[in-house]
């Protein structure tokens, strides 16, 4: 598939364990164009995930998402969404996965949102109970 560099994806996220649905995600951004990732800063992980949130700090989060060959680049907001990041950036198009509906993504009446088709049974949450 050609890429449209010239076209900037946005999509964001704790990305705290990153998993195969967290890189189908980001491969699929990948074909539309220059993907940005907004990335939670740890507080604000905090805030939305809990105290044992995150597993990993944000400069490990970003780290590997920067080595992630689908990501061009990663940016880090202190906020609970992304709205003030995507309103400076203003990207031509926001990703989100399936468990959110396009008018409840942060940013949808400023640019096109498509929705990813989660995978089934990949959840940060669910690798932790395991883990913990």
């Amino acid at each position: 598939m050609n890429v449209d560099s010239q076209k900037r994806i946005f999509t964001n996220g704790c990305f705290d364990v990153l998993h195969r649905g967290h890189i189908e995600l980001l491969k699929y951004c990948k074909t539309l164009g220059y993907v940005i990732v907004g990335l939670n800063s740890d507080k604000s992980v905090k805030r939305l995930k809990g105290d044992n949130r995150p597993f990993f700090s944000q400069d490990d989060r970003k780290f590997i998402l920067e080595s992630c060959r689908f990501v061009d680049e990663v940016r880090i907001f202190e906020d609970d969404t992304p709205l003030r990041m995507i309103k400076a950036l203003r990207p031509d198009m926001i990703v989100k996965g399936a468990d959110y509906m396009p008018q409840e993504v942060a940013g949808h009446e400023i640019c096109e949102v498509r929705i990813f088709q989660i995978l089934d049974g990949y959840s940060t949450t669910n690798i932790l109970e395991k883990i913990q």
